[in-house]
């Protein structure tokens, strides 16, 4: 996933109601694979984001904020957890099923509890910009 899809491409409609329709894992970021989801750069949307993640099994998505922003998921399968807050001190286990609200500012990382399983999670922004706003979070103590 080191080259970047035509965000635009499979876009149908742009007539009131824009289209996408499914796809596969396509492109990636900060070890989390997507699928080509809507944002500014595809659909033009001024305020939200949203596309489908998925981590592989015992991934992990280092360390992160999302600044000024806010983020829902929705774990359609799998396992994960969430070290969060101040040296990700707090920490939080997520199933299929679960909805999550992250946010803005909140420091956290994200693991793939699972050896053989992905996680997969439908993934809202309060951004359009997607990963624009997304800033590398050092951790000061060791994982739990």
């Amino acid at each position: 996933m080191t080259n970047e899809p035509d965000l635009s491409a499979p876009v149908e409609g742009r007539d009131g109601i824009s289209v996408i329709r499914a796809s596969q894992n396509c492109r990636g970021w900060n070890g989390i694979h997507y699928k080509i989801g809507m944002s500014a750069n595809n659909v033009g949307s001024a305020k939200l984001s949203m596309n489908v993640a998925t981590i592989p099994p015992k991934g992990v998505a280092k360390a992160h904020v999302h600044v000024g922003f806010e983020l829902m998921l929705y774990i359609v399968q799998g396992h994960v957890r969430h070290e969060y807050g101040d040296n990700l001190a707090k920490s939080v286990e997520n199933h299929a099923g679960d909805f999550i609200y992250i946010e803005p500012d909140v420091p956290h990382e994200v693991f793939n509890m699972s050896d053989s399983q992905e996680v997969v999670a439908v993934v809202a922004r309060s951004d359009a910009a997607e990963w624009a706003n997304i800033t590398p979070y050092e951790r000061t103590t060791p994982r739990v």
